[in-house]
């Protein structure tokens, strides 16, 4: 999972998107990057650390120019490599550089197709390269000193006739403009706003509306499953559908954990999503125990504070703030390694104990995916006097990979994979534990929006709306990207990757 974003204004970009990539941090703390064009010139910063970690004055300086896109990066694949760190680039043709989101389930396939058949050189092992490097030669083949609109939209059908998996990506052209395009499933978000000036009209993509908001963008609308929207750089904007066959199926993680409560996403707010989650989560808990003996609701922060806050007031309980969160350690669910999410979550959080002391206490979090960090919660309430510990789940269980883009590769990490609710109980320790039904957890959402046919759940129900990921795919998944496999990668790869990404940044940037 990661950020993107895109502008194209009548002034310089830089601040804006720094600006953009700050907003949309909660989506990747790996990386960021910016790449701008000025009069032609590409002006490139990128590396690994937070946004303002790569960012610094020297580099604003320089990150000149009226378009440019930018992303901060979630490592699915493991690595934290500077070489992986995004926008890539390619000079031919006109030079592109794109930021996606997501992940292609056929990356090995285009892979081969693009050395053998397109003559074309990939640096990583990345499918954001090779998403690149697709839509690169379908543009190339068109043969085009100068392309127009339509040149672009027939290049993204060529990228959605032969790529697959969930996809939202911002492609800058240098000297014509910025192209958004989302899979023909819809399962990684993108939207796209404007903001009137003097000047003239600026446009706006990212990944969330949040990011629109606060720049002054307004909110347009989402860009639809299948569709490309380009904005030149006179500021005119151009859009169509570019995929044959279409479903909207977005991905309700966004909604349980991955997005900030304040965005809209496919006509449906984040926020009253998750106050839906809370209140049938409470309702579950009535149906089971109807006289049940919960003295205070706590949520885990942040994401299952809404959903915290709905609960306990359906259940007619207390809501406090139990857990004291350290603002400087990075979300755990998204750190690259299983030893370092154990050891972040002691630093993170910290119990009050005066809320935990001879209480019956129902701790909310919006998922159990490896169980590392409820466990340790767990722990802490006992130690912090809680009489009884009771554990629910804003979400149903976590029992199957995401191919996605969300690092869930692997199913025997997955705490529920394998197990029923009674056995993941036993094994975070608590005294009761409470799942969301997957039909509520959609109800949720739908709610929000009607007209959504559908969400990705496949990490609850296995079930994968792109119809390509089948047994033999997981096992090569699995095998790639378990967390053993990722520490391999990333020792191989930290002084390699560390000297290709320098020397890139260097040449352009620095």
């Amino acid at each position: 999972m990661c950020g993107i974003v895109g502008v194209v204004a009548k002034s310089n970009v830089n601040q804006d998107i720094y600006d953009a990539l700050t907003v949309l941090q909660h989506r990747g703390q790996d990386a960021a990057g910016i790449v701008t064009c000025d009069d032609g010139r590409l002006n490139q910063r990128k590396g690994n650390g937070l946004v303002n970690d790569v960012f610094h004055t020297r580099h604003m300086e320089r990150l000149q120019g009226n378009i440019g896109v930018g992303h901060v990066r979630y490592p699915t694949a493991g690595s934290s490599s500077p070489a992986l760190a995004q926008p890539f680039y390619v000079n031919s043709p006109y030079g592109i550089s794109l930021a996606h989101n997501g992940n292609l389930t056929n990356t090995a396939a285009l892979s081969q197709e693009l050395f053998q058949a397109d003559l074309r050189h990939l640096n990583t092992d990345s499918d954001s390269e090779v998403l690149l490097n697709v839509f690169a030669h379908e543009l190339q083949k068109l043969g085009k000193l100068s392309p127009n609109a339509e040149d672009i939209f027939t290049a993204v059908s060529g990228v959605h006739s032969r790529c697959r998996g969930g996809y939202a990506a911002v492609a800058m052209i240098a000297n014509y403009g910025i192209v958004g395009m989302r899979d023909p499933f819809g399962i990684r978000p993108l939207v796209f706003g404007e903001r009137e000036t003097a000047a003239g009209m600026e446009y706006m993509m990212a990944s969330e509306s949040v990011a629109l908001d606060v720049l002054g963008f307004k909110l347009v609308r989402d860009v639809e499953p299948g569709e490309a929207v380009y904005i030149d750089v006179a500021g005119n904007l151009h859009a169509r559908q570019c995929a044959h066959i279409t479903k909207a199926s977005p991905c309700i993680f966004e909604h349980v954990y991955f997005a900030r409560p304040d965005s809209i996403m496919d006509g449906i707010s984040v926020y009253k999503a998750r106050l839906r989650q809370g209140e049938y989560l409470a309702a579950k808990v009535l149906a089971l125990r109807p006289d049940h003996d919960i003295d205070v609701v706590i949520p885990i922060p942040d994401s299952s504070r809404i959903a915290g806050q709905s609960m306990a007031h359906n259940l007619g309980v207390k809501f406090r703030e139990g857990l004291v969160k350290n603002r400087y350690i990075g979300r755990t669910f998204i750190m690259p390694g299983q030893s370092q999410r154990k050891k972040s979550v002691r630093q993170k959080l910290n119990p009050i104990e005066l809320e935990f002391k001879g209480k019956n206490v129902m701790l909310v979090d919006d998922s159990i995916v490896r169980g590392t960090t409820c466990r340790q919660i767990i722990e802490m309430a006992r130690d912090a006097g809680a009489a009884k510990v009771y554990f629910s789940s804003a979400a149903p269980p976590v029992r199957y990979p995401n191919v996605y883009g969300i690092d869930m590769p692997s199913a025997h990490e997955l705490i529920a994979h394998d197990r029923s609710e009674d056995e993941v109980c036993e094994l975070i320790g608590a005294d009761w534990l409470v799942y969301q039904d997957l039909d509520d957890l959609v109800a949720s959402s739908a709610e929000g929006n009607p007209d959504v046919p559908e969400f990705d759940c496949s990490v609850f129900s296995g079930h994968y709306v792109t119809g390509d990921v089948d047994r033999n795919y997981l096992d090569r998944l699995e095998a790639d990207r378990s967390d053993e496999v990722k520490s391999v990668k990333e020792t191989a790869l930290a002084g390699e990757g560390a000297v290709i990404g320098l020397h890139n940044d260097d040449a352009i940037a620095d």
